[in-house]
């Protein structure tokens, strides 16, 4: 079979692999789409907190058709259609995930849709959901919204009732926020962004700030949203895609009655992956109820797996990329 390898960190090359043979409680897929992300890129690298062993196949989600089953599998069966999460290996022709990973999609969900709804729209819900503990009514601010998991997170966020306030750095990313449901867009690339993102939030709020904020970018924009934050408003930290980890002044968040929140998504997908599972059923009902539609930007084939990674890096992509087999 094809797949994407890693034999150095750094360095993405394609090879003919053999088959993967599914053992007990596991699943054999073919794959026909799987989702690009940013945490791929550091794996890629080297340089991501979770490294498996060398030589490997990168890629954390996709989709396709169940091939075969290992014993005791129960959950799905040959001939289902399927969107997986997994911690490396989807970068391939075929892949071998525990069954508890394998999420049958539905019939109107492309294999190109559903590789893209997994760990974007899983974070988000997960952000929201389970750490901030979104409540209809609330404001949320999205920065970042217009990637993978902030367009996921505008989208969501807007089906569960809230308002929502998008963080953006480019005009044709501020139209994508509005159009999935943000009511009120911020440019991110302002002068004297520690001031001017709290006066919009403020100025869109009666002055009382945002109830959740969903923070991907770190450094300068973290530092202002922290100023934007309501009255015992919970923030949701998710990534650092600015490069600069930011320091947090405990007293601030003593004075201001606040929460500070990690996330670590597939966290629960391996200690929890009943309720990781229970979510993305969550997940398939919204999108069946037409509340929620991933937007891919561009489908590359395998062999141009590095285009698609460059445009994740240059932060390009409004959406997500995915890679198809065919």
């Amino acid at each position: 079979m094809k797949a994407l390898m890693v034999k150095q960190f750094g360095a993405l090359v394609v090879e003919e692999r053999p088959a993967p043979v599914p053992g007990t409680g596991e699943v054999l897929v073919d794959v026909h789409a799987a989702g690009v992300n940013f945490p791929d890129l550091m794996v890629i690298a080297g340089t991501y907190q979770n490294l498996p062993p060398l030589p490997f196949i990168p890629g954390k989600e996709c989709a396709g058709i169940v091939k075969a089953i290992g014993p005791c599998v129960t959950l799905v069966k040959p001939g289902d259609r399927v969107m997986v999460q997994i911690e490396y290996g989807a970068f391939a022709a075929q892949i071998v995930a525990k069954q508890i990973n394998c999420h049958a999609i539905p019939d109107a969900l492309s294999f190109t849709e559903a590789a893209a709804i997994g760990l974007s729209y899983m974070t988000a819900y997960f952000a929201l959901v389970e750490r901030a503990q979104l409540k209809p009514g609330e404001t949320v601010l999205v920065t970042g919204a217009a990637g993978g998991v902030g367009l996921a997170a505008v989208q969501i966020a807007k089906a569960l009732g809230a308002h929502v306030i998008a963080a953006v750095d480019s005009p044709e990313k501020a139209a994508v926020a509005r159009a999935n449901g943000a009511g009120h867009v911020i440019d991110t690339t302002v002068a004297d962004l520690r001031n001017a993102l709290r006066d919009e939030v403020f100025a869109v709020t009666a002055k009382r700030g945002a109830d959740v904020i969903l923070e991907q970018v770190g450094g300068d924009v973290f530092d202002a949203c922290l100023r934007a934050i309501a009255w015992c408003g919970r923030m949701v930290v998710i990534g650092f895609a600015s490069g600069r980890i930011p320091d947090i002044k405990a007293g601030y968040i003593l004075v201001k009655n606040i929460a500070v929140i990690g996330l670590q998504v597939s966290d629960y997908r391996d200690r929890q992956p009943e309720k990781f599972r229970a979510m993305g059923q969550q997940l398939f009902e919204l999108y069946s109820a037409g509340k929620i539609k991933p937007h891919v930007m561009a489908t590359y084939a395998f062999e141009d797996a590095a285009l698609a990674l460059k445009a994740v890096q240059d932060g390009k992509v409004i959406g997500k990329v995915v890679l198809t087999t065919a």
